[in-house]
């Protein structure tokens, strides 16, 4: 019932992954390949602002576009024994505002500074890097005090913000590298490696990531096995 459109390499894509692998929802996955024409048209006529992932859910016909509302989707139609929200008001605002700090202030810029490498050289952007890297260290400095004495992101159950947390956390890392003064989020990263789902995940990505631009930086224990 479920289509997932996704590109494997995409740390977006991998926030709703660790999501439905978590609760063990059945679903398709459909690669979309920007390379080919017939593959991009049909992702735009099927979500015009062509962005991934996409969900399609063909038991009500209904598209599902950007990854927070995909995973809020899931748990009100298809929960399962993990919920990526908590039942208490004030606990779904905390996990709601790490959800979004983790895609707007490390994942965007992480991907800022990639994208920024594979443009030609006249076209790059070295103030837009340079900003970039600004607002990650800031964003470490804030994880690294939110995760001093935690588990996990918001709260003490794993939750939609950590979906959000690793793919941010884990290109963001090859980057722009943790400093010493970074313990705690450096914890929390390792932490997350341990979960089945996040496993999968990155053992699901590793094929790709000689398209990865920074490939060349990513630390070996990262190209382990994670099956």
């Amino acid at each position: 019932m479920l289509t997932l459109y996704i590109h494997p390499l995409a740390s977006f894509c991998h926030k709703v992954l660790i999501a439905l692998y978590e609760n063990g929802v059945p679903f398709e996955s459909q690669i979309v390949n920007f390379a080919d024409p017939g593959s991009a048209a049909a992702h735009i006529e099927r979500w015009p602002v062509g962005k991934i992932p996409v969900l399609h859910d063909s038991r009500t016909d209904r598209i599902v576009a950007e990854t927070s509302i995909i995973v809020e989707y899931l748990q009100a139609i298809y929960p399962g024994p993990v919920p990526m929200l908590p039942a208490e008001p004030a606990l779904q605002l905390e996990v709601r505002l790490w959800d979004r700090f983790f895609d707007l202030y490390v994942s965007q810029p992480m991907q800022k500074i990639v994208t920024d490498r594979i443009r030609a050289a006249d076209s790059q952007d070295a103030y837009g890097v340079t900003e970039a890297r600004c607002l990650l260290d800031q964003a470490y400095g804030m994880v690294e005090n939110q995760m001093r004495n935690r588990v996990w992101a918001a709260g003490e159950e794993f939750s939609l913000a950590d979906c959000a947390a690793f793919p941010a956390l884990f290109f963001a890392s090859v980057v722009h590298p943790f400093g010493t003064e970074h313990g705690a989020m450096a914890v929390y990263l390792d932490r997350l490696l341990e979960r089945p789902s996040i496993r999968r995940v990155l053992a699901e990505a590793q094929p790709y990531f000689e398209m990865f631009p920074y490939r060349s930086d990513i630390p070996a224990r990262y190209l382990g096995d994670f099956s």
